[in-house]
C-alpha cells in the first residue's frame, strides 16, 4: 500500500474552521489510501509573533533559546488537528519532530536534516493511524531543538516522503499552486501545471515563497513528485518533477527582500578576507554575489536577506570597527526557464524594458536557465508586468 505525504501551511491550519477544512482533505485522503503522513506548520503568524517576543527580550536573542521558543507553534497545530481527526473517527497520532526521529546538525535557525528514524511513524501507519507531524524541527546531537529555516516544514514532508518511499508529497496552501510570478505583485500571473525540479529550485532560490529550496533538492534526489495546490479549492495544483519543456520563460521571480551592502576598510591581504568571509559563514549571514574589487584596499560589495541586517551590523560593530559601509534596499529580478541562455528573443526583449524604464543595473547574470539581475533600487510592480506581458 503506497505511502502518501500531506503538508498543510500555516495558513491553512490558521483557525478551527481552517482545521475543520483540512480535516476534510485528510478524510478524501484516507479513504482512499490508508498510509497517511500529515505535515503541519505553526497556524497562521504564529511564528513571526514569537519572533517579535522575542525581539523585544533581546534584539539578537540566544539562537538555541529562540529555536526552543519557535518550536511550540507547530506543536500546537499538530495536536489540535490530531483531537479533530479523532472526534471525526480518524485514528491520530502527532508527533514532535524529535519523536518523528528527524536528526539534524547542530545550526540553529537554519538547521539541515541529516537522518530521519522512521521507526515510530512506521510503527503507528502499521496500526491505522494517520501520523501528524510538526514541520519545521528536529534534534541535534546535544538532545537540542532545532528549526530548519523559513518554509522548513516544506522541506520536513517531502524528506519524510523520501525516507518513507512515499508516492508523492502534496504541499497545501492558500495558493493553488505554482505561477508565472508573485499573483500578489501582478494580476498577469497564470498557474502552471508543472516544472521541472531545476525550474522550482531556480524560482525558490530566488526568494519565491512558494516551496522551501531544499525541500525540491530533496525531491529531485529522490525522484519525489512535489504536487502544490490549494486547502481550499478543488483544483489541480502544479506538479514539480523530472519533466523539462525548454526555450521558453517560466518564472519571472521579484525579490525586494534583499539587500546589497559596500564594505571599505583601509590595507587588504588574503587573510583579512578569507576572515571576514568565515565570519559570514560562522554567522549564517547568507552573503550572496560577492565581489572583491581591489588588491590593495578591502573593498567588497555583496547581497543580504534584509532579515540578517541585525546580525550583520552586530558583526562588524564587533569584530570590523574601522569599516566603512553602506545599504542599498535593492529588486532582483530573475527570469527563469529551461533553455533560455540560447533564447535571444528573451534577452533582447528584457534590455528594451530596462532601457525604456531608465533602471540602474548593479549585476547581471546569465546562465543555461536564469537571467538575474540586479538593480539600484527597488522596482515598481509595473515593471515585473511589463515584463511578464513580454516574456510570457
Amino acid at each position: 500500500m503506497d505511502t502518501v505525504v500531506l503538508k498543510f501551511g500555516g495558513s491553512s491550519v490558521a483557525d478551527n474552521i481552517k482545521l475543520n477544512i483540512v480535516a476534510e482533505r485528510i478524510k478524501s485522503f484516507y479513504e482512499e489510501n490508508k498510509r497517511l503522513v500529515v505535515v503541519v506548520s505553526a497556524q497562521g503568524k504564529t511564528t513571526d509573533g514569537l519572533i517579535k517576543e522575542a525581539m523585544t527580550l533581546s534584539s539578537i536573542p540566544n539562537e538555541r533559546e529562540l529555536d526552543v521558543l519557535l518550536s511550540s507553534g507547530e506543536q500546537i497545530s499538530m495536536a489540535k488537528l490530531a483531537i479533530l481527526l479523532d472526534r471525526m473517527g480518524m485514528p491520530a497520532i502527532s508527533l514532535t519532530g524529535w519523536q518523528a526521529g528527524i536528526y539534524t546538525n547542530n545550526t540553529n535557525q537554519d538547521a539541515i536534516i541529516e537522518d530521519i528514524d522512521t521507526s515510530r511513524i512506521e510503527e503507528e501507519l502499521d496500526k491505522g493511524k494517520i501520523v501528524i507531524v510538526a514541520g519545521f524541527q528536529g534534534i541535534n546531537e546535544n538532545m537540542d531543538i532545532t528549526t530548519l529555516g523559513r518554509g522548513g516544514s516544506d522541506t520536513t514532508a517531502v524528506a519524510l516522503a523520501a525516507k518513507l518511499k512515499a508516492s508523492k508529497c502534496c504541499i497545501f496552501s492558500d495558493v493553488d499552486g505554482v505561477y508565472t510570478t508573485d499573483p500578489k505583485q501582478t494580476k498577469v500571473a497564470k498557474k502552471l501545471d508543472t516544472l521541472s525540479y531545476k525550474e522550482m529550485l531556480d524560482i525558490a532560490d530566488e526568494g519565491a515563497k512558494v516551496l522551501h529550496n531544499r525541500c525540491v533538492e530533496i525531491g529531485e534526489k529522490f525522484g519525489i513528485p512535489i504536487v502544490a495546490k490549494s486547502t481550499f479549492k478543488e483544483i489541480e495544483g502544479t506538479t514539480i518533477d523530472n519533466r523539462v519543456e525548454g526555450g521558453y520563460v517560466k518564472n519571472i521571480v521579484k525579490n525586494d527582500n534583499i539587500q546589497y551592502v559596500h564594505l571599505k576598510e583601509n590595507g587588504y591581504s588574503l587573510e583579512k578576507f578569507n576572515n571576514l568571509y568565515h565570519a559570514f559563514i560562522e554567522n549564517e549571514l547568507g552573503v550572496k554575489n560577492l565581489v572583491n574589487s581591489s588588491s590593495e584596499d578591502l573593498d567588497i560589495s555583496f547581497t543580504i536577506p534584509k532579515v540578517k541586517f541585525n546580525k550583520l551590523a552586530n558583526l562588524l560593530e564587533n569584530r570590523y570597527p574601522e569599516a566603512e559601509s553602506s545599504y542599498l534596499d535593492i529588486s532582483r529580478i530573475s527570469i527563469i526557464g529551461s533553455g533560455i541562455m540560447s533564447n535571444n528573443t528573451v534577452l533582447n526583449k528584457t534590455m528594451k524594458i530596462i532601457e525604456n524604464n531608465k533602471l540602474d543595473i548593479i549585476s547581471m547574470e546569465i546562465n543555461e536557465a536564469k537571467i538575474a539581475i540586479m538593480f539600484k533600487k527597488i522596482i515598481p510592480n509595473e515593471v515585473l508586468e511589463e515584463l511578464h506581458k513580454a516574456l510570457i
